[in-house]
């Protein structure tokens, strides 16, 4: 069976990703960012985006799917532009991989 792929957050930043066949869910604060999270979760997706903006709202559910193989959780920018926060966690992944800090 194929996993599915889902975006979160803010209406404006998700709504696009659905003409390429993803699965949108809105959320604007930390409560039904949870919500939404948790239950994307237990629908079997294999990958959920999730904006960066909204991910400061719930850093530790985030954080509990950490070393869980599915989901993958992947922070990109929103509407409002990058953080920083999603090349953060790419960087750290890689280096706590391979054990050094080789994208510098």
């Amino acid at each position: 069976m194929a996993k599915k792929i889902a975006v979160l957050g803010d209406r404006e930043s998700v709504l696009g990703y659905r003409t390429l066949g993803f699965v949108c869910r809105c959320a604007s604060d930390a409560e039904s960012a949870e919500r939404e999270l948790k239950a994307l979760a237990k629908e079997d997706f294999a990958v959920i985006y999730i904006t960066e903006q909204l991910a400061c709202l719930i850093p530790d559910t985030i954080a509990g799917y950490k070393d869980c193989p599915l989901p993958a959780i992947i922070l990109i920018p929103g509407k409002e532009g990058s953080l920083g926060i999603g090349m953060k966690g790419v960087h750290d992944a890689v280096e706590r991989a391979v054990g050094a800090d080789i994208l510098g």
